[in-house]
C-alpha cells in the first residue's frame, strides 16, 4: 500500500499511512523504502524524498530499543542472563536509543540497571557519556536503589562528568518527598563541585527543607552551609530570616538557638541582630529558661544585645506562671542597658499586670515603688493608672494613694476618677483626707478634688461625712462659694419644712 500511494504522488495517503504503521509498531521496509524513495524523486517530490530516509532511521531505531526492551522483560531470565542477550544482539549503542529505552524501562530499575551495564561495556567513542550518565542518574535517584545512584555518581566524578541541573532538581525534589533529606545533602554536595556554582536559591531551598523535613537533623544543617561556602559562596545576612520562618511554619521555633549554632558550625557568622532574633524566636515559642541562658552565653563573649530582648523576655515571664523571674530579668535589663531606654515602660507595664494576676495589687505596687525609688525607673501613665485602679478594687486605699505621690513625682496630673465613687459610697473621712492630702500641690490643697467629694456625698446621701469633712476643711476650703453652695442647697429644704410647721 505504501509503493502504490507514492507510485500514485498520493503524500497525503502515504505519511497517513506511515503514521498509521508507527502507532501499531511497524516500519517501513527496505524494499519500500527504494520504491518509494524512486517514485518520489520521478515525480519531483524532492521534500518528501528527503523526509523518507528520516522516517526510516526512526524505524530502525525504535524497532532497536523494542528488541532491547524485549529482552530486559525477558520472563524467567534473570540480570546475568539479560546481559549476555543484549550482548549477542545486533543492537547498536546510540544516544538516541538510550533515551528511547529508558523512556520505556525508567520505572522499571532493575531492568534499567541491566541496560546501564550493557550500555557501559558496549558503547562506542562515539557515545555521549554525559547525557547516558544523566539518563542514569535521574532513574536511579530513588530509594529502593540508591546504592547504585551513588554508584553513577562516583563514576561521573570519576569521568569528571557534570550532573544536569534539571537532572539535579528532579532527583532533589524526589528525595525530599521521601524524606531522604541526607542523600539530598549528598546530591547538593556533588554539585558543589561544579565549575557552574549552584544558585543561592537552590541553597536557602536545601537549607529550608533541611529544617522542616522529617527529624531535625542539625548536623545536615552544618553541612549544607559548609558544602556551599566551601567553594567560596558567600551566605547572606538574610539566611537567618528564612530560616526562622521555615522554623516558625512548623513550629520549631524553639530550636532557633541550636539551628543558629550548627550555622556557626557550618562557618555562618551570626551577628548581634540574629542572636537578638534567635532569643526572641525562643520567646515567642516558649523556651523562656533556654531564651534567658542562651541571652546570657551571647552576651559574655562581647556580643551586645538591645534592651528589645530582655523587655520581651520580662513580659514572657511575666505572662507565665514565674513572675519571680520576671522581676529579676527586669533588673538584669536595668543593669545592661539602664532606665533611659525605651522599652523600660512597657516591660514594667506588662510586669504590674503578671504581678497583680498572680500575687495581687500589694504586691505589684511593692514592686513598682522599689523600681521608682531605688532604681529610678519612670513608669508609663497607663501603669500607674492600672495599678491604682486594681489596688482600690482590692480596698487597698493607702497604696493608691502613694501611687499618686509617685505619679505627682514624674509630672503626671493626679489619677482621682476611681477615687471618688470609692469613696463616696464606702468611705470615711480619713479616707477622703488621703485623698486630698494626696493631691495636694506644695501644701495646697485641691479646691476641685474637694469640690468633686462634697458632691458625690451628697449624691449619696451621706451628708453627716460631708459634714465632718468640711469641720476638717481649711478656713478656704469652708467659706468657697461653690463650697458653700452645696451645703447652702441642703440647707433650704430644711428652712422650708420649719417654715411650714
Amino acid at each position: 500500500m505504501l509503493q502504490l500511494a507514492a507510485a500514485h504522488g498520493d503524500a497525503d495517503r502515504f505519511w497517513s499511512l506511515v503514521a498509521s504503521m508507527r502507532s501499531r509498531g511497524y516500519g517501513i521496509s527496505k524494499p519500500a523504502f527504494r520504491a518509494a524513495s524512486e517514485s518520489f524523486r520521478a515525480k519531483d517530490m524532492a521534500r518528501d524524498a528527503d523526509l523518507l530516509p528520516v522516517a526510516f532511521a526512526a524505524h530502525g531505531r525504535n524497532a532497536a530499543a523494542a528488541e532491547v526492551c524485549k529482552i530486559l522483560r525477558a520472563p524467567g531470565k534473570d540480570d546475568t542472563q539479560k546481559l549476555a542477550m543484549l550482548s549477542g544482539s545486533s543492537v547498536e549503542v546510540t544516544d538516541e536509543l538510550v533515551a528511547l529505552v529508558v523512556e520505556k524501562v525508567g520505572q522499571f530499575p532493575q531492568q534499567a540497571m541491566v541496560f546501564f551495564r550493557w550500555v557501559e561495556q558496549s558503547a562506542g567513542a562515539g557515545i555521549s557519556w554525559g547525557k547516558v550518565y544523566n539518563v542514569m542518574a535521574k532513574v536511579l535517584g530513588r530509594e529502593d536503589c540508591i546504592e547504585e545512584f551513588r554508584e553513577v555518581l562516583h563514576k561521573m566524578r570519576g569521568k569528571g562528568l557534570e550532573m544536569d541541573r534539571d537532572v539535579y532538581v528532579t532527583v532533589t525534589d524526589r528525595f525530599l518527598k521521601r524524606k531522604m533529606v541526607e542523600d539530598a545533602v549528598d546530591l547538593f554536595r556533588f554539585m558543589t563541585c561544579r565549575p557552574e556554582k549552584l544558585s543561592r536559591d537552590d541553597f536557602i531551598f536545601l537549607l529550608k527543607k533541611v529544617l522542616v523535613t522529617g527529624d531535625l537533623d542539625f548536623k545536615l544543617v552544618t553541612r549544607v552551609l559548609q558544602y556551599y561556602q566551601h567553594v567560596g559562596s558567600k551566605v547572606r545576612d538574610s539566611t537567618f530570616d528564612s530560616v526562622l520562618k521555615s522554623l516558625r511554619s512548623v513550629g520549631r521555633l524553639g530550636e532557633s538557638d541550636r539551628v543558629l549554632k550548627a550555622m556557626q558550625e557550618g562557618g555562618f557568622e551570626p551577628d548581634s541582630a540574629d542572636h537578638e532574633k534567635a532569643v526572641l524566636a525562643m520567646c515567642d515559642a516558649g523556651n523562656l529558661e533556654e531564651a534567658r541562658n542562651y541571652l546570657t552565653g551571647v552576651e559574655e563573649p562581647g556580643h551586645k544585645l538591645g534592651p528589645k530582648i530582655w523587655s520581651c523576655l520580662v513580659q514572657k515571664y511575666s505572662l507565665g506562671e514565674n513572675v519571680d523571674t520576671a522581676v529579676s530579668c527586669f533588673h538584669e535589663m536595668l543593669e545592661k542597658s539602664g532606665t533611659g531606654n525605651e522599652n523600660v515602660g512597657s516591660a514594667l507595664e506588662v510586669l504590674v499586670s503578671g504581678l497583680h494576676k498572680k500575687r495581687g495589687s500589694k504586691e505589684a505596687f511593692k514592686v513598682l515603688k522599689n523600681m521608682v525609688t531605688e532604681k529610678a525607673v519612670v513608669p508609663w501613665q497607663t501603669t500607674y493608672k492600672y495599678l491604682v485602679h486594681k489596688l482600690i478594687r482590692q480596698g487597698h486605699l493607702k497604696p493608691a494613694f502613694e501611687v499618686l505621690g509617685l505619679m505627682k513625682s514624674h509630672g503626671y496630673p493626679p489619677f482621682v476618677d476611681p477615687f471618688i465613687p470609692h469613696i463616696s459610697k464606702s468611705g470615711t473621712v480619713d479616707d477622703a483626707l488621703g485623698l486630698l492630702n494626696a493631691t495636694s500641690l506644695r501644701g495646697l490643697p485641691s479646691r476641685i478634688v474637694y469640690l468633686r467629694l462634697f458632691q458625690a456625698f451628697f449624691k449619696e446621701e451621706r451628708h453627716e461625712v460631708s459634714q465632718q469633712l468640711l469641720s476638717q476643711s481649711p478656713a478656704s476650703i469652708q467659706n468657697h462659694a461653690d463650697i458653700r453652695d452645696i451645703f447652702n442647697k441642703l440647707e433650704e429644704p430644711v428652712a422650708a419644712a420649719l417654715a411650714e410647721g
